[in-house]
This record gives structure tokens, sequence and C-alpha cells, in this order.
């Protein structure tokens, strides 16, 4: 028995947890609570030892809680660290799956169950997992979106594992229409969920413009320096910093068949400046000057721009609202 003291903690669920305990779930305050009484009796099966005469296990108070994934690799977290144990948690066609060296120890199903179809669509083990698809063939994104998406047990892919899909043409005339466009397409010829995003920068003086046409605002074939110095040729007459006000604007858009896409974006405030600044990041980057800092977008650290960015935002975003879309499927 050791005394550690373990929290987890977001804007929508915040667990606390001690290894004092009988293998009890409760809510604050000790209100008991049939669903959560009856996940704490699925996961004592996970310690079979555990007895009413061995005070050697888990103790867990709810104060809000709106997903079981979480309040599962909480407490399969906790067993791990006090029994030296290397669980998995991981989600599937709907259900929460806890497996240890290739032995699967529990399913927790939701409610209305799960399609039998879909829980035994492949009978490989490789196959067991939900699967996110990014609509992207960049790496150091879907690395990033991997690192988010494996704490709460899925999968994530990206285009290099389908290189025989088509490009999805960006033919909206908002962020959200083309984000959508790539996901919801992508999804349909897949069968897959599949998460897409469509980014841009909005300068207020120029009516939002470059805004979806970013990438190409000084032609098709465009270059970074290109679209750089169109912008600045565009705002050549305008002096005033506070009148070169501009954000820069990410949507992410996640679709999945049969289902009604979730769509989350965000916006980062910030000017123009009057002349590049900067070697990190791309595209408007040496040009948007961050809020009132007096550096550009391209002066940050990777670690610093990631933290406050329009996507650093729009993705924190998704990853609250997420477990509850996919719980409501």
């Amino acid at each position: 028995m050791t005394d550690n003291i373990y929290e987890y903690k977001d804007s929508q669920d915040w667990f606390i947890g001690t290894w004092t305990g009988l293998g009890d779930i409760a809510c604050l305050g000790g209100h008991a609570d049939e669903a959560l009484s009856h996940l704490g009796q699925e996961l004592k099966g996970l310690i079979p030892s555990l007895t009413a005469n061995q005070t050697a296990g888990y103790s867990v108070t709810v104060i809000k809680q709106s997903s079981d994934f979480r309040l599962i690799s909480f407490v399969v977290d906790m067993i791990n660290q006090e029994m030296n144990r290397h669980l998995k948690v991981q989600q599937h066609a709907g259900a929460i799956l806890v497996s240890e060296a290739n032995q699967l120890f529990l399913v927790h199903l939701p409610k209305k169950g799960v399609a039998i179809k879909d829980f035994f669509r492949k009978t490989d083990a490789s196959s067991i997992g939900d699967i996110l698809l990014i609509a992207t063939r960049n790496e150091g994104k879907t690395r990033e979106f991997r690192k988010l998406f494996e704490k709460i047990g899925i999968k994530v892919l990206n285009l290099n594992d389908f290189p025989d899909l088509p490009e999805v043409e960006e033919t909206g005339t908002t962020f959200e229409e083309n984000a959508r466009l790539k996901a919801e397409t992508i999804s349909a010829l897949t069968g897959k969920m599949v998460l897409a995003d469509d980014s841009g920068l909005k300068v207020d003086v120029l009516g939002g413009l470059p805004g979806v046409w970013s990438a190409r605002f000084a032609g098709p074939d465009a270059t970074d320096n290109d679209n750089n110095r169109k912008l600045l040729h565009e705002l050549a007459m305008v002096f005033d910093q506070e009148k070169r006000s501009a954000q820069f604007h990410t949507t992410l858009a996640v679709a999945a068949p049969g289902r009604d896409s979730l769509v989350v974006e965000a916006d980062w405030e910030g000017y123009i400046a009057t002349e590049p600044k900067g070697d990190n990041g791309f595209g408007y980057d040496p040009l948007f000057l961050v809020g009132e800092t007096g550096k550009t977008s391209a002066q940050l650290l990777p670690e610093e721009k990631n933290s406050i960015s329009h996507r650093g935002q729009a993705v924190k975003k998704l990853m609250e609202v997420f477990p509850s879309w996919q719980k409501a499927e």
C-alpha cells in the first residue's frame, strides 16, 4: 500500500485516486451511482487477489465525469504503476477493451451495446481498435495527432497508408466547407472515421482575404514568398498597425459514416508586419505579429507556437468534445 495520490482533471472529467481501498469508485461525498458501481465491479476483475480482507487496491473519487474511457484509463494507470502491470486500454467499435500481453481481460460495453458485425468485423488481433484517419500526408502533423489520440485509445493513420485515394479538391468558399468536404469525402470512400482541417490567414482590412485562398493568394502555383510579397503589396498604403489586424484561422472536422460531422474552430489574433522576420514556421508566419508581443510567428520556438496557435487552440477544443461526440454514436 502506498501514499501516492493520483489525479486526472480536464474541462469535463475530474478524478482523484489513492491506493488505499478495495476497488471502490464513488462520487464526491460518497454518493452512490449505479453506473459507477457497475464499472467498479468490472475493474475489480483486473486485480484477482482483491478481496474484502485485503486493503491493497484503488479507491477513486469522481468529481465529474463524461467519459468512461478516461475513467477506466485512470484506474488502469494506477494499477500499472502500483502493481508493475502493463495493461493497455483501447476503444473498439464503441466498446472499451483492457488487455495485457495479447490477453484480453475486460470488455466494457456502453448501455446500448455494440453491433456484433462491427465488433467482430475481422478476426486477426491487428484489426482490434478504433482508427482515425488524418486527411494529410504530412508525417509531422500526423505524429502530433497520434500523441493526442493514443491517450484515448484510438489508432491514427494518414493518407500515406491509403496511396490509392484521390486528392480532394478544396472547392468550398469557407474553411468549414473545405474541412467537411475533405473529411466527409474520404470517410465515404474508406468507411473510416476521418479528421481534416482547413486553415488560413484573414486580414480585416482586406475583408477577410486571403482566407480560404491563403495557399494560392498570388496564383495557383504560388510559393510562400510569392504570397507574402502579394500580401505586403496589398497593405502597402496601410501604415497604422491597428488597421493591419489579422487572424490565423483553423477549422477541424471529424466525419464518420452515418454520423453528423464534428466541427471545431479557433482564431489566433495578431497583426501583419511591414517586413518578414524569423526563420521558423512556413506560409505567412514571417509576417504574422503575435498579439502585442512584437514577435512574428516565425520568431517563436515550435513549442511556443504550438501552445498558443490557431491549430493548437482548435486541437484543444477538439479533444474536449471528441469523447462525447464519439460516445453519442
